[in-house]
């Protein structure tokens, strides 16, 4: 924050920017490099929201290092997997807004700041099935960054979340992870970790945190050092709280900070940007489905993402939407003990799709096909769980959790008996004395793996599917035959995780329109108030079509509302 703050109770700029994840900092670089002032606030001591913790993968259809690469799509495809995914809550005006401007935004961040990018061409959309499906060349994600670039910045970014690293060491989707999980199986894997594990502890002798940036962390680092060099100014432990509304305009905000509250006058917009609601116990009560307390939840965002901007929005006339499929981006979560008597939150995206595990209900039943959406893999168990809690098991062979690892429990060389001490997992020589450990219906639990095995030993599924498309076969293990995604579960000690329902993130934000203003009751634009990110209706309706459908879209509309406020015309 500015050293003459205290000096003053009111600051001016062009635009304010509450809150500073990858939609708050794409809308800030955006405005800037149009000649904008922008302030940037955030309400904690860090910079990146969730945004931060995320696997910082963006759904960016036609992007430019896919046509690079050779795939060329036309834009009809991904607006037509798009119109059967969401059916009725297809809204053509704001997916076309999206579609259009989202490669636009790739190549202006490419051409002018220091957020590059690496490709995801291999990745498929979800439902392979669906009319227009890609197969891949939808994705997009921040390029590796080495820390010593943001400078003393550096130290005001909230680092990489806790559970999802290995030492506070990031490990980047794609081959980067592949080789950590076949470190025992491949020379190549070994060395490259080696590499990545001795360099990562030289870090943190002399730095005391990763400095090889990958994931969110890179994605916000290039974007908070992309505002800096751009002269926006970035406040720390400067909550909003309240909007000045003058004139039928929003004008600015009110701000606290650590010298007292400043007013903040904003000639051209304020954009919200504070990360949705899904750490506000009260509205999760209201809108999450068998949540009756508000606390049968497992949000993975910080805590600060607690509908602040929804409020301030809500405060001078916006509305929320009311009409989207899920209020919430679910995702599987477990609750992980630590032994100062806190607890953690670890996201099941990445075994759950290995060979050899499968998810029941306290019935001992499957219910979903394991391999599919994290999305889906939440959705079906808040539908089929039952009884009042909503809940289920990843169940594996030892076999498989040296392998593969389940959950924060590592593969090895890393010990396992430390996270069945503690609780996390639980252990049972045999089916039957694993299912009495976790509550499991026995006979239902054993009954649901003789069944599976029987087809398993052959690659197959038929209750589910399992592998049977490009999504799901990309979540298996390649190395492994006839499919990648489906093996038997045979040989004791067994081992057994309790998984809830999680989040991303939340759908269900202020309604805006194709430019990002927020709309009133009327459904006409609020003079000066901009929402982008989760504080702005996801343009999915609540869907979940492919991964990177939160960040994608935060980014774009972040660049679309930069382009909009600055009176932008013609791309970059």
């Amino acid at each position: 924050m500015p050293a003459d703050t205290s000096l003053h109770t009111t600051v001016d700029c062009d635009v304010l920017v509450i809150g500073s994840g990858a939609a708050g900092l794409s809308t800030a670089v955006t405005a800037a490099w149009h000649g904008k002032k922008v302030i940037v606030v955030e309400k904690d001591p860090v910079f990146g929201g969730a945004t931060a913790w995320s696997g910082g993968w963006m759904w960016v259809p036609c992007n430019p290092l896919a046509q690079r690469a050779g795939i060329i799509e036309d834009r009809s495809l991904p607006r037509t997997y798009l119109e059967h995914e969401l059916g009725e809550r297809f809204d053509p005006v704001m997916i076309d807004a999206f579609l259009e401007a989202a490669p636009h935004m790739v190549s202006f961040f490419e051409r002018h700041t220091a957020l590059q990018f690496s490709d995801g061409n291999a990745i498929a959309d979800i439902h392979g099935d669906t009319p227009g499906a890609g197969t891949g060349g939808r994705s997009v994600i921040a390029a590796p960054y080495n820390a010593r670039e943001v400078g003393k910045l550096l130290k005001r970014l909230r680092k990489t979340m806790r559970e999802t690293s290995f030492m506070g060491m990031p490990i980047m989707v794609g081959k980067d992870l592949a080789a950590f999980l076949t470190l025992t199986r491949s020379w190549r894997s070994l060395l490259h970790v080696t590499k990545r594990f001795s360099r990562h502890l030289l870090d943190l002798a002399l730095n005391g945190r990763a400095m090889h940036l990958v994931n969110g962390v890179a994605l916000v680092a290039r974007l908070a050092k992309s505002a800096e060099d751009l002269g926006v100014l970035l406040w720390e432990s400067a909550p909003a709280s309240e909007l000045i509304h003058e004139n039928n305009r929003v004008a600015g905000a009110v701000v606290q900070t650590r010298n007292g509250p400043v007013k903040i006058r904003a000639r051209h917009a304020v954009v919200l940007a504070a990360g949705g609601f899904p750490n506000d116990i009260e509205r999760r009560k209201a809108l999450f489905p068998r949540t009756p307390t508000g606390n049968e939840h497992l949000a993975l965002p910080p805590l600060s993402a607690n509908g602040d901007g929804l409020r301030l929005g809500e405060s001078v006339g916006g509305r929320m939407a009311d009409d989207l499929l899920s209020p919430v981006a679910w995702a599987p979560v477990s609750r992980v003990p630590y032994m100062d008597g806190t607890f953690g939150h670890f996201p099941h995206i990445i075994e759950r799709g290995k060979p050899g595990i499968i998810g029941v209900l306290a019935n001992g039943k499957r219910f979903v096909n394991e391999a599919g959406g994290y999305y889906d893999y939440v959705s079906a168990m808040v539908a089929a769980a039952p009884g009042e809690e909503v809940a289920s098991w990843l169940i594996c062979s030892h076999a498989f959790q040296r392998r593969y690892g389940l959950g924060i429990s590592r593969p090895f060389p890393l010990p396992v008996e430390p996270f069945v001490r503690s609780g996390y997992l639980k252990k049972g020589d045999t089916l039957e004395a694993l299912a009495q450990a976790c509550g499991i219906d026995p006979q239902g639990l054993s009954t649901t793996v003789e069944q599976y095995n029987r087809h398993a030993r052959n690659g197959e599924d038929p209750l589910f599917g399992r592998g049977s498309t490009p999504y799901n076969r990309k979540q298996g293990d390649a190395l492994h035959g006839p499919n990648p995604c489906v093996a038997p579960i045979e040989k004791g000690p067994f081992y057994a995780v309790k998984v809830e329902p999680g989040c991303f993130g939340t759908f269900a934000g202020l309604k805006t329109n194709e430019h990002a203003q927020v709309l009133d009751e009327q459904r006409q634009p609020i003079a000066g108030l901009y929402a982008v990110g989760t504080d702005m209706a996801s343009i999915m309706g609540g869907h979940y079509p492919a991964g990177g459908i939160n960040l994608g879209p935060a980014a774009t509309f972040g660049y679309i509302a930069g382009r909009h406020i600055a009176g932008a015309t013609a791309y970059e």
